[in-house]
């Protein structure tokens, strides 16, 4: 597998976990106030899969060149 099989490999998983991610976060806004508690640990997950399939899409398009 190449690096750029890799990184698209991992983009698609990334993908689906902030796709996941977004939907959790949207959920607990439709059932506030219930669990508002969660809102941090909740948003906190969906910034960081956010982050980290950005950054994967700059490195899959530093490879392509």
């Amino acid at each position: 597998m190449t690096d750029i099989d890799a990184v698209k490999a991992e983009i698609k998983k990334l993908s689906v976990q902030a796709t996941q991610a977004k939907m959790d976060l949207h959920d607990l806004s439709e059932e506030l106030p219930t669990n508002w508690e969660r809102i941090p640990e909740v948003a906190q997950r969906c910034h960081e899969l956010h982050a980290r399939l950005t950054e994967a899409r700059q490195r899959l398009k530093a490879l392509a060149g």
